[in-house]
């Protein structure tokens, strides 16, 4: 399913289930390919956290990452930002709860920032990423800069030392460079 930002996209994969529980296909080349996510993915990460944690705005300058996520355990509300300058949505972001319940997949393509704050008790968040995480290369967006404006689900998140110095909207895309 289409979101108001080109290149983020909803997936609801098949979920088979019964008394015993479920079984997910969380991965299908040719089902994704139709959905025109046909990157090559190079690496997988599994993070879990616990009510409350914010991870993010990240997002990597030169080398970008597509993410497919979900969440396997609990649920987050999962943001991506479009950082792309020149798209039509420059600045605009989209969220959604990801859930164990729902099942839903998002993604994130390459030139977007991303992040979650989890909002069970427990989450685990898996990315599937279509380039190799690089820390020399990685960047951050302030989570609750005013300019962005996400309606997170909570106002008092708990931040990495990293993430809660994170330069502002303007400051992060070079938008107040003196002239």
């Amino acid at each position: 399913m289409q979101t108001p930002i080109e290149g983020v996209l909803l997936i609801k994969p098949k979920v088979w289930g019964d008394a015993r529980g479920y079984f997910v296909e969380t991965w299908q080349q040719q089902r994704y390919d139709a959905a025109g996510i046909n990157l090559p993915f190079v690496q997988d990460n599994h993070s879990m956290s616990t009510r409350g944690i914010l991870r993010g705005l990240h997002y990597q300058k030169t080398r970008p990452q597509g993410k497919l996520v979900y969440v396997s355990l609990g649920s987050v509300f999962d943001v991506a930002v479009d950082i792309r300058h020149g798209s039509p949505t420059f600045g605009k972001w989209f969220g959604v709860e990801l859930s164990q319940q729902n099942q839903w997949q998002m993604w994130v393509a390459p030139g977007l920032a991303h992040g979650f704050v989890v909002t069970s008790d427990i989450a685990h968040f898996h990315y599937k990423c279509t380039d190799y995480y690089c820390p020399e290369d990685e960047a951050s967006i302030r989570w609750n800069d005013p300019v962005v404006g996400i309606d997170w689900p909570l106002a008092e998140p708990q931040l990495s030392a990293k993430d809660s110095i994170a330069p502002s909207w303007a400051e992060a895309m070079g938008l107040n460079k003196p002239e």
